[in-house]
């Protein structure tokens, strides 16, 4: 992942959880609110049938005005007109408060005017095992606008409401589990980036330093190759010949090595120039072809599509189709049986680099464009890499707008696609439509030439 994709992906996460913040705020507190307001209700019906019931005992009129008044979130004042008994006050108490399904603990207390204070009645709880003799006797708040009244407190009503909303802070755990999942996952991506940036620094270092040594490597044995006395000995100018190919060999490596670096940092640039498809082809295929012939092997080409007029960059586009035609021959079973076919398809030009040799297994194929990936082959070590073609390969066709596929409904050997979209296409309307809107980094291949 790039390190500006995976900076958006962090940015994108911190707003998400920002967002369910506040989402499950608002929730838990609506959740809260609604369940306090059906509370308030519970109370006001409960404690009107407790007026209603003193009314009907002691056959006096209820005031039709501020009969009940709320202190505070818990705490009731009611103004009765009528001299109130304790005994009745819990009675009626406990009866409405049953009947409207409030079954929370409570303490009243009565008014004495005599002392302008509220007389302690006593703590009713429903708890079966409930220890209430324990408990503290608070002061209640007397209320200056009543004379015969009394008052009702419930004592644990927060800790209900926040009690029944059990299923909303369950969710809100949940919730909380996923952001710090998230947090650590950031946090080891984060890490792995920056890991595999000093990977990539390291490798681009030691790329660059190998290429001095290998320059001289190359000018020392070109000079030894090319003096009397080695020249006379077949032994020792086999020998300058070995050094020369083993320091070719480790140069090209070394550069694709650099050029890879250049494309996954999109500093990558290609040379185009006006070029001819079947020239290109043919010139690979040259070179190809005496190694298949030299290993016994056949050479089909059947170049169907007309030629084509490109404008690509020649040196990086033959190293693409040369590191096919190798693979070919590296991994063919016996003598190698190699076809280059191109035909036009759908208004594309596709080339194809078919082999009969060991071919990629169904489990492996989605992962052979992947950077130093290579097939498993147990203990057999028979053919050489670094698991850097097939990604230099792709990168070279991405580069040009090109797609590269594996036919994965070969069941013989391997078969690579590679399609050359028209290039009215792609400088067509539609082009520069899907560029502006999914991107250079999301749109298709064809588009991004």
């Amino acid at each position: 992942m790039r390190k500006r994709s995976l900076y958006q992906v962090v940015l994108l996460g911190i707003i998400a959880i920002l967002a369910a913040f506040a989402l499950q705020g608002y929730y838990l507190w609506s959740a809260y609110k609604l369940k306090d307001q059906e509370f308030q209700q519970q109370v006001q019906v409960a404690l009107l049938g407790v007026a209603d019931g003193f009314e009907e005992l002691n056959e006096s009129l209820v005031p039709d005005v501020a009969l009940i008044n709320r202190i505070s979130n818990n705490y009731y004042v009611v103004n009765l007109n009528a001299v109130i008994d304790a005994g009745d006050l819990q009675f009626l108490l406990q009866r409405e408060l049953e009947a409207v399904g409030l079954n929370e603990d409570f303490e009243y207390g009565i008014y004495d005017c005599y002392t302008d204070r509220m007389v302690y009645g006593d703590y009713v709880s429903y708890e079966a095992n409930a220890d209430t003799l324990g408990r503290s006797r608070p002061e209640l708040a007397t209320y200056d606008e009543f004379i015969y009244y009394f008052g009702i407190r419930f004592p644990d009503h927060k800790t209900s409401l926040l009690n029944s909303l059990g299923t909303v802070g369950a969710l809100g755990a949940v919730l909380l589990i996923t952001i710090l999942f998230f947090v650590y996952a950031s946090w080891v991506l984060v890490r792995q980036q920056q890991l595999s940036e000093m990977q990539k620094d390291f490798i681009n270092n030691m790329t660059h330093e190998f290429k001095t040594p290998l320059s001289t490597i190359k000018i020392a044995s070109g000079v030894l190759a090319r003096s009397a006395p080695v020249r006379g000995d077949a032994r020792l100018l086999r020998y300058a010949e070995v050094v020369e190919n083993q320091n070719e060999r480790l140069t090209n490596q070394v550069e694709k090595v650099l050029q890879l670096a250049k494309i996954e940092r999109n500093r990558f640039r290609l040379q185009r120039e006006p070029a001819q498809l079947n020239e290109i082809i043919e010139d690979v295929i040259s070179g190809a072809r005496a190694k298949t012939e030299e290993a016994g092997g056949t050479f089909l080409v059947n170049l169907n599509a007309p030629n084509r007029d490109l404008l690509a960059d020649k040196l990086h586009l033959s190293s693409a189709l040369s590191a096919l035609l190798d693979n070919a021959v590296k991994y063919s079973l016996g003598a190698p049986e190699i076809s280059v076919t191109t035909n036009i398809i759908l208004g594309h030009t596709r080339l194809v680099i078919a082999d009969k040799g060991v071919g990629i297994p169904v489990e492996h194929q989605s992962k052979v464009f992947e950077k130093f990936y290579r097939v498993p082959t147990g203990n057999v070590h028979d053919v050489k890499g670094f698991g850097l073609g097939l990604f230099y390969v792709n990168g070279i066709c991405k580069a040009h707008g090109y797609e590269l596929t594996l036919d994965e409904t070969r069941t013989v050997g391997s078969a690579f696609r590679i399609d050359i979209p028209d290039r009215n296409m792609q400088d067509s309307f539609w082009r520069k439509l899907i560029l502006r809107i999914f991107g250079p980094d999301k749109a298709p291949a064809w588009t991004q030439a």
